[in-house]
């Protein structure tokens, strides 16, 4: 491991294990104040600047920090984590802790920070930067041993909104952009979804409506907002999780979404769980590769079937 993803690594688990766990709510966030201690891999998404930026400060830059898989492991896959938090803070132990997972399994990873609601951002600067990170690992692809046509995406809660969305909301890129990271498709070959936000409608986070789209956002931007309204024939295969008895985000959101995968005759794997808290993660809010959820060893066969693990 880089020395100094170590050194975030325990910095983090110190500061996670002595903050209060709750059944309902996150209990850590990834924060402006802690993106300034980010170690120097991290990548701006523009290096000139992000379109819409309100200003030049951490929040106002989005990045991707990089976990490469060992090269005596690595697949050539990669995944784009979107980390949970309402579209209002960026929540670690859906980051950090998921890179480490995938990495395991010969995946490369890259955290994606993206713009928030809280920092006075909506859509479509959220869905500019996910479409841009996709764009970035696929340009990048060649430089870092990875396979472009292996480039998937995983996200939690609010992050799996913003999966969707990526899943959902993408195109081929621009041939004749002058920026070559413009003319790669920002299409994900597959997605994760753990516990999503994936409507804006009826059954929807309303913390994460109201951050993503404002106090009274159009109808129709709801509807293209309402990811289980946009699937196609060519929607990614998806894998996804929720509990039943989640009671931030409900499990009719997962329901939706598959049914509309099926109806649509896109590959998917539905997995949900009689019971367990919002914001579970790989199981806990703490690194605890001897306690995972189940969806876990399901999510890594799927991988290990789709061509992406080991």
């Amino acid at each position: 491991m880089p020395k100094s993803h170590l050194h975030l690594f325990l910095a983090l688990l110190v500061a996670i294990m002595t903050l209060p766990l709750s059944a309902e709510e996150p209990s850590a966030a990834w924060s402006p104040d802690y993106w300034q201690k980010m170690p120097s891999d991290e990548m701006p998404l523009w290096p000139k600047g992000a379109p819409g930026a309100k200003g030049k400060e951490p929040q106002d830059i989005p990045t991707l920090t990089p976990f490469f898989a060992p090269p005596t492991n690595a697949t050539g896959a990669a995944m784009i984590i979107c980390p949970g938090g309402a579209y209002a803070k960026l929540t670690p132990h859906e980051g950090l802790y998921y890179a480490f997972w995938l990495n395991e399994m010969g995946i490369s990873a890259f955290v994606l920070k993206y713009r928030l609601g809280t920092n006075g951002y909506h859509h479509p600067a959220m869905m500019n930067d996910v479409q841009r990170a996709i764009r970035y690992v696929r340009a990048k692809a060649p430089e870092w041993k990875l396979d472009p046509k292996r480039i998937g995406i995983i996200g939690s809660s609010a992050g799996g909104h913003l999966a969707s969305t990526a899943l959902t909301h993408f195109d081929p890129g621009q041939a004749g952009a002058s920026d070559p990271i413009e003319r790669v498709s920002s299409r994900p070959d597959l997605g994760i979804l753990c516990y999503p936000v994936i409507t804006l409608g009826p059954a929807t986070h309303e913390d994460s409506r109201k951050n993503l789209l404002g106090e009274q956002p159009d109808p129709a931007l709801v509807d293209s907002l309402s990811n289980e309204k946009q699937v196609t024939k060519d929607t990614p295969p998806t894998f996804i999780f929720h509990t039943e008895d989640d009671t931030i985000v409900k499990v009719e959101n997962s329901r939706l979404f598959a049914a509309a995968l099926k109806q649509n005759g896109v590959p998917f794997a539905l997995h949900l769980y009689p019971s367990g808290p919002h914001g579970i993660g790989l199981g806990s809010r703490q690194w605890d590769p001897q306690h995972r959820h189940p969806w876990t060893g399901e999510c890594a066969l799927w991988l290990k079937q789709m061509g992406f693990a080991r």
